[in-house]
């Protein structure tokens, strides 16, 4: 036995090269790919200008109906729809999208990172690191991540409610937009509306946040599967949209009138008054409610889109870091 090793010596200190440069258990934890914070603000980007877009010409038309004394139905609002198509084209339908997506890619990208961070930190300050988060902590971090991001892209919300009713002559671009209120109205007219967004984004999120989760977490917990078909995200998201907006509605009106007061002539100057003025003149259903069919119909395909659009991403980028790191 020792004659043989003596005749080939490199075989014993291979062997112990080989064993040391296992990882340990502990080191190959730290070398699994990570998920990011850029990783969450370049999926929820996408996911919020996918969904944007797709219900561009019905949100508009919502606009529209939110900010005048018009009763609304869905004949009057897809009468619209047609008669700016026939006037202006079909790319009109899609007027104010592009301050949209100025606004809305920022904003969900921040909502997306913002609420993946809150669920950490809030799951560790609860116990339920790594696991689903209890009712109000996942109630919680959705209404924070909503709140964070109206907070921090508020003017650009304001700039895309101004185009969406007017006429292209008034407002050339964006930045026409900012140009023209600062000028003519004030800079703090760019946040005119701020409070009852505020008030109305604490529910609005918080719901919809915590309906997806609960449905998420629900569907695991029955079909012993980690996670959701692409059809049954869809489905989900659209629940958790239907529930949040109906909740949070008629202070999206009220900071929708708000927002365009400098152009419709009206004078609103606070959330109750604003709210006495649409409830006297067109009551409260015709008035606060106005437009949410239109909402119903293009709220839960928003919401729909948007999570399954993020969660596909998040699944597709997981996958290509791990990739990245077993090629390396």
């Amino acid at each position: 036995m020792a004659h043989t090793v003596s005749n080939h010596p490199s075989r014993l200190p291979v062997a112990q090269t080989t064993v040391l440069a296992l990882p340990s258990s502990s080191q190959g934890k730290d070398l699994r790919p990570r998920w990011t914070a850029l990783d969450s603000l370049l999926c929820g980007a996408f996911a919020g200008a996918v969904a944007k877009t797709v219900i561009a010409p019905l949100d508009r038309t919502k606009i529209i109906f939110q900010v005048s004394s018009n009763r609304f139905s869905a004949k009057e609002a897809f009468r619209i729809i047609y008669c700016t198509y026939m006037k202006d084209g079909l790319l009109s339908l899609w007027r104010g999208n592009s301050a949209t997506m100025v606004r809305v890619m920022p904003y969900a990208a921040i909502q997306f990172c913002s609420h993946e961070q809150y669920k950490k930190r809030l799951g560790g300050y609860y116990g339920y690191q790594g696991k689903a988060l209890p009712p109000f902590p996942r109630f919680l971090a959705g209404s924070l991540a909503g709140t964070t991001a109206a907070m921090l892209t508020y003017p650009l919300d304001m700039v895309r409610a101004r185009m969406a009713v007017t006429a292209k002559e008034m407002y050339s671009n964006i930045m026409h937009v900012f140009v023209r209120i600062s000028q003519e109205e004030g800079v703090k007219t760019l946040y005119r509306g701020f409070t009852p967004t505020i008030l109305g984004v604490i529910p609005y999120a918080g719901i919809t946040f915590f309906t997806y989760e609960t449905l998420k977490k629900l569907h695991t917990e029955k079909t012993k599967r980690p996670q959701p078909y692409p059809y049954e995200r869809l489905a989900f998201g659209a629940c958790a949209g239907l529930i949040g907006q109906s909740a949070s509605y008629p202070l999206d009106v009220v900071r929708r009138r708000m927002q365009t007061a400098g152009v419709t002539g009206s004078s609103y100057g606070t959330i109750l008054g604003t709210m006495r003025e649409i409830v006297t003149q067109e009551g409260v259903i015709h008035g606060l409610y106005k437009g949410l069919s239109m909402n119903w119909l293009k709220g839960p395909v928003a919401v729909g889109i948007s999570f399954t659009t993020f969660d596909i991403m998040h699944s597709l980028l997981l996958k290509l870091h791990q990739m990245s790191y077993f090629t390396h």
